[in-house]
């Protein structure tokens, strides 16, 4: 069976995936989610204000130590494609399988800064406006998003990624797509990017972008039909 590492996006920690693992224990995987640092509720300001890309990176690789886990599938949702991206290229062969699920797909020395719309760069500077370093969470109509959401680090979102060439060698690469936002979706180049790229497996699930809350089973089972291959 597989041990699947599941990396949430900004704002976000590890009860992004609540409704996801257990689909997937309850199919005899092994599935961790991560809540990255600074997004933690016990959090202060000084561990926000520190945390990058290179920290967040670096919470996916010491789970992987203390789980001893290798052949792992490494699952990333909109800013934790940076993150998963980051740590496999300094796994050390460890990851067999990188999702990115509705994600960011970096290349050496780009950031989610400059793969995102301008709409989100300036959500990103009012965010953190008020402190200089931590974005708060954006508004979402007609509920206004998930209470739990936390003020992301700002830093993580502007840091541009270090990638040697050893992530393009993690053996399988899949890209989904959510097609449920099409007029905010910053990924619809991307998407058309991976689909001519034989390396890539691009899929779509006609859901907005929180498809792990919109449809759990859908991306459980999505998860699972690429570990029985």
């Amino acid at each position: 069976m597989t041990t699947f590492v599941l990396v949430p996006g900004a704002w976000h920690g590890s009860w992004a995936f609540e409704h996801v693992v257990p689909l997937l224990e309850a199919a005899g995987h092994t599935a961790h989610a991560v809540t990255l640092t600074g997004l933690g509720p016990d959090d202060d300001e000084a561990t926000v204000a520190r945390a990058n890309l290179d920290t967040h990176a670096d919470d996916v690789l010491r789970l992987l130590d203390r789980a001893q886990a290798g052949d792992v599938t490494l699952v990333g949702h909109s800013y934790g494609g940076m993150v998963i991206a980051a740590a496999a290229d300094r796994a050390g062969g460890r990851i067999s399988r990188l999702v990115h699920l509705d994600a960011y797909v970096p290349r050496d020395g780009e950031s989610c800064w400059s793969l995102t719309t301008e709409a989100y760069r300036q959500s990103f500077v009012h965010g953190a406006a008020p402190t200089g370093y931590s974005v708060r969470p954006p508004f979402r109509a007609p509920h206004g998003g998930d209470p739990r959401r936390r003020p992301h680090p700002l830093a993580s979102l502007v840091q541009s990624i270090r990638l040697t060439g050893a992530v393009d060698r993690v053996s399988r690469r899949d890209f989904v797509y959510c097609s449920g936002w099409e007029d905010e979706t910053p990924f619809t180049s991307l998407r058309a990017r991976l689909r001519a790229d034989p390396g890539w497996n691009v899929h779509e699930l006609p859901t907005a972008h929180n498809a792990m809350r919109d449809d759990p089973r859908g991306v459980a089972e999505l998860l699972e039909r690429g570990a029985r291959r």
